[in-house]
């Protein structure tokens, strides 16, 4: 066994799912700049139907293995399918966005989903929010205001599609707190069949022919998605949420470093501005929550 196998197998648990959450952030970053990359030829539709298909394909072994019956024999039928329509939509919605807006500013606008879950979970799962938690919530708003800000180049009807895919994002994980007996495998399957449908509509529509290359890369796409989830749901079998889940916030820097390497984006001061203000309520928010929890 060489010595960096020893070092993984000698590693606490803890510590190996912040590797593993770490590495999941990373390629769930390189997904979102491949993207980027693809949908300046390809349609958004056609993006998504071939991401998909490879997805789908990869996941087809493992749901083999817990058997297709837990795809149709589901909890709240109705609730998965709002589901699958908002996990489309958002997916299509954050493709759409990156077309037209830098890699960084997008993500910004993504990860304030968690102050929209907060706001809306005192009227959706009925959840009780302090005062001290509609400060952080507000403060949070304000943060997504000042990184809206769009400068001269970009099309307003670019920062609504981006916001729609960030309340969309934020459904689905208000959808994915009252389903929680569905087991992970299941919404994966039912998201990625989601996208497919979608893309499968839409893809027609200013169809362009992959290159040998670019059907590569479109393939790729699909497997670098697979390895993120998989890394992000393993993250969470080996240390405790409390210790991955904040590390999600590590997909705006790589989003600024690969936004500048691949596209020559340079960050908006607003939006370096805003994405500190939001990443700052979340954080708040995040752990105010797991406090109330203990208590």
């Amino acid at each position: 066994m060489s010595a960096g196998g020893a070092k993984l197998t000698t590693m606490s648990p803890t510590r190996l799912g912040i590797l593993v959450m770490l590495l999941g952030m990373f390629l769930f970053s390189l997904n979102d700049a491949m993207g980027k990359w693809l949908v300046s030829t390809y349609s958004v539709g056609q993006v998504l139907l071939l991401r998909s298909l490879v997805a789908m394909v990869i996941l087809l072994p493992f749901i083999w293995s817990v058997g297709f019956k837990s795809l149709v024999e589901v909890e709240r039928p109705r609730l998965q399918a709002a589901r699958v329509l908002f996990s489309s939509a958002e997916v299509f919605c954050f493709y759409w966005a990156v077309y037209f807006l830098p890699l960084a500013d997008v993500m910004t606008y993504w990860l304030a989903a968690p102050i929209y879950v907060a706001a809306m979970s005192p009227f959706l799962l009925k959840e009780k929010v302090g005062i001290v938690r509609w400060t952080a919530i507000a403060i949070g708003f304000a943060g997504v205001l000042i990184a809206l800000t769009p400068s001269g180049e970009v099309q307003p009807i670019a920062i609504v599609v981006a916001v729609l895919g960030t309340l969309s994002f934020a459904m689905i994980v208000i959808t994915g707190r009252t389903l929680r007996n569905t087991p992970d495998k299941t919404l994966v399957f039912w998201q990625i069949a989601g996208a497919a449908g979608i893309g499968l509509v839409t893809a027609p529509f200013g169809w362009v022919t992959p290159t040998g290359p670019d059907f590569l890369l479109l393939g790729l796409l699909g497997v670098v998605a697979m390895l993120a989830h998989m890394c992000v749901n393993r993250a969470v079998k080996l240390a405790d949420a409390a210790v991955v889940a904040p590390l999600q916030y590590t997909l705006l820097p790589w989003a600024i470093i690969l936004g500048y390497l691949f596209f020559g984006d340079l960050p908006r001061l607003t939006m370096l501005v805003g994405a500190a203000i939001i990443v700052a309520s979340g954080l708040f928010i995040y752990f105010r929550e797991q406090q109330l929890k203990k208590r």
